[in-house]
């Protein structure tokens, strides 16, 4: 793995978009916003590119990536899309969800990206920062979180300075992302699956589909087996201090992570105290979640007590990343 690289932080626009595809095509690692949070990215045909990538992040070499396109004809370039999978790409895209489909013939998105699966993941973003850097690139780039594996998702450029300064060679600034939480994964198998909870939620998906989305089975999360998709690992999105959910009052040295206009018993000598959304509002839950996390991990705290946030919506999705944040490391 390259260490002590100058990383380059430039602003968006044309010429962060230009450099950022040079850096691409000569196999470095660019760091750029997407609405949903700000992805690390390496030519998803370049095999060294892409090992570079796993180790600047420290990535399970069995976790497979998202290859990011700019539109559907690049889509259908390295994957198979039947009909339910178009409808959905039709619906949403560009935007916060990704679509786990089979490769195309001679799909060019290299193995090691794919993690030895026949199905590849395939997302067009909708940040007009991303999609300036992919049509200037002209090819797939794949893009997990900018963040060190297990660490934290990104949400300002300034985290994935602190996290990979001196790892990767540029991080394109495109400011604050929109949603905050990672893009929705859906597996388009026979059944199709809701292998991720995301920024696009399961009750717009299944109304375009007319049908539930499947569930993965249960041995598909654990950390022991091959995920079938980005973002399965349990122990996943972790900061330093451990996690206590659902927490009903906060204990001496811990931070708290609110939500909703509730006091909790013990708030007033907690560590530090951040509400995701004073007004209970998911959204805003959504987009704030990796960015309180890690301020209040700054802290120092013995533990981040985390109040109830309601299975809905994204909070679905919240909930899913608070889960793997709070799984025991």
């Amino acid at each position: 793995m390259k260490t002590g690289l100058e990383t380059l932080i430039l602003p968006a626009g044309e010429a962060g978009a230009e450099a950022a595809a040079r850096t691409l095509a000569s196999g470095g690692l660019v760091a750029f916003p997407t609405e949903t949070v700000y992805g690390l990215g390496a030519d998803a045909a370049n095999a060294a590119a892409i090992a570079h990538l796993y180790a600047a992040k420290g990535r399970p070499a069995f976790n497979p990536l998202i290859a990011h396109v700019a539109d559907l004809a690049a889509a259908q370039v390295i994957g198979q899309f039947d009909a339910r999978a178009l409808s959905l790409a039709e619906a949403f895209w560009p935007g916060p969800l990704t679509l786990v489909v089979p490769k195309a013939k001679n799909c060019p998105v290299a193995d090691l990206a794919t993690a030895g699966l026949d199905t590849v993941a395939i997302r067009i973003p909708a940040h007009p920062v991303a999609q300036a850097i992919l049509r200037a690139f002209g090819g797939a780039v794949v893009a997990p979180s900018a963040n060190i594996s297990g660490h934290v998702s990104p949400t300002l450029a300034a985290h994935v300075e602190s996290d990979l300064a001196g790892r990767i060679d540029l991080i394109v600034d495109g400011g604050p992302v929109a949603v905050g939480v990672e893009s929705t994964i859906v597996g388009c198998f026979d059944a199709p699956m809701l292998l991720r909870p995301g920024g696009l939620s399961r009750e717009r998906i299944e109304a375009v589909l007319g049908s539930p989305l499947a569930r993965p089975p249960l041995e598909a999360e654990s950390d022991d087996s091959q995920p079938l998709a980005p973002g399965m690992l349990a122990s996943h999105y972790a900061p330093r201090a451990s996690v206590r959910l659902n927490a009903r009052e906060v204990a001496l040295g811990e931070a708290l992570l609110a939500f909703g206009p509730s006091r909790l018993p013990g708030v007033e000598a907690a560590a530090a105290v951040m509400n995701l959304s004073p007004a209970a509002d998911l959204d805003e839950a959504a987009a704030n979640l990796f960015g309180y996390l890690r301020a209040l991990d700054a802290r120092g705290p013995r533990a981040i007590a985390v109040m109830t946030i309601p299975e809905e919506g994204l909070g679905e999705a919240i909930n899913d990343r608070l889960r793997r944040a709070a799984v025991a490391r």
